[in-house]
């Protein structure tokens, strides 16, 4: 049987290395593809409470509004 030369060591080190490579890669990409889905989920959250926020400002608005314009209306009456 004949010994590996130089070019089959050089190629089967080289090969090793793209495993190792490609095993990293998919350990990254495995990760990325998690933490895309937290941020989907921080995405969905931070949606609901955008919301929620909106709608205490709608409220709280409307609540001053009545309150300036009753303050108004009372003035007007009182003059």
């Amino acid at each position: 049987m004949n010994a590996p030369t130089n070019a089959t060591q050089a190629k089967e080190r080289l090969y090793s290395q793209l495993s190792v490579s490609l095993t990293r890669m998919h350990g990254a990409i495995r990760r990325t593809a998690d933490l895309c889905e937290q941020l989907q989920e921080d995405l969905n959250a931070m949606r609901t409470f955008a919301g929620l926020d909106a709608t205490k400002l709608m409220t709280v608005a409307t609540n001053v509004t009545t309150e300036i314009e009753d303050e108004h209306n009372q003035r007007r009456e009182s003059v």
